[in-house]
């Protein structure tokens, strides 16, 4: 009998490294689209960001009060590269991007100086910007004359991100739904190879809990390091892409592929865990016979 837990023993080793190797695969998979679905969503975020509110001044407003309103918005949790853009400041900007043809006809300089500044993320939408908007009014009257920013490409964005975000994570959930059967798959294949040492040990009296502790703490093992694994190739793959395509590295989110790589490593040993479980209970309650 000790012979034949050996051998059964030997059989089962290679087959261990092949489950990990198969787990940390799917793993891997599923890491790249979880990390497709990070960068769709910093994507999202970058180009909200990246829009600029304007609030255009009264010609006549003192500087003590435009003073007192950048301090405001500076305070703001959601608000940030904050400019006070003068009236030379966006002559100069317009000149540079445009003609000079207008100083022909017009020697006055009709651009309005304006706070500049753009909003976090979660904030940029037309209602959090209109209340903004009539927030300023009401503390600092008669100072703003105008308050700026692209409705439409707000709308637009928004949408398109919303959307974007809503397949990914559709996708994102088919693939763990797959990621779980794979895996569960993979693992019973490798039980297979000791399906007769676990009956045997059940023949001689072994009680279900001895069998199934050691069997289970390999599991954990071979999912923490199918998980590992899965881990570091996709942080590798990740860097590699970065090199490769330098505009991925403005989305880069450490935090983002820090969860991620803990949701990979928690999903290899708790599905490696309970599909072993599953497959030990299934090999005790089968007939001897029906090993075969």
């Amino acid at each position: 009998m000790t012979q034949f837990g050996k051998a059964s023993t030997k059989r089962g080793k290679p087959t261990y490294v092949y489950a990990i190797i198969g787990v940390s695969l799917v793993l891997f998979l599923f890491g790249i689209m979880g990390w497709f679905f990070l960068n769709i969503r910093k994507t999202g975020d970058y180009l909200k960001e990246s829009i600029q509110v304007h609030a255009y001044l009264e010609p006549t407003a003192p500087k003590k009060r435009i003073d007192s309103l950048v301090n405001y918005i500076s305070t703001l949790p959601y608000a940030n590269r904050i400019e006070h853009v003068t009236k030379e400041m966006a002559l100069a900007r317009y000149n540079a991007e445009n003609d000079t043809i207008w100083k022909k006809i017009i020697e006055a300089n009709p651009l309005p100086e304006s706070v500049d500044f753009y909003i976090k993320a979660d904030h940029v939408n037309a209602d959090s910007l209109n209340l903004l908007s009539a927030n300023l009014d009401s503390i600092f009257p008669e100072l703003i004359t105008e308050f700026q920013f692209p409705t439409a490409t707000i709308t637009k964005v928004s949408k398109y991100v919303k959307i974007g975000g809503g397949i990914f994570l559709t996708a994102a959930i088919i693939l763990t739904i797959l990621v779980v059967f794979s895996i569960d798959n993979t693992i019973r294949l490798a039980m297979y190879s000791n399906r007769f040492l676990i009956k045997t040990m059940q023949m001689v009296g072994a009680t279900r809990k001895f069998i199934a502790r050691p069997i289970n703490q390999r599991a954990v093992i071979n999912g923490l390091i199918s998980g590992i694994i899965a881990t570091f190739t996709l942080w590798g793959s990740v860097l590699m892409i970065e090199s490769a395509i330098p505009d991925f590295k403005v989305l880069h989110d450490n935090k983002g592929l820090f969860m991620l790589s803990l949701l990979m490593i928690f999903l290899g040993i708790i599905i490696s865990l309970a599909s072993t479980n599953r497959a030990v209970i299934k090999y005790l309650r089968m007939k001897l016979d029906d090993l075969y």
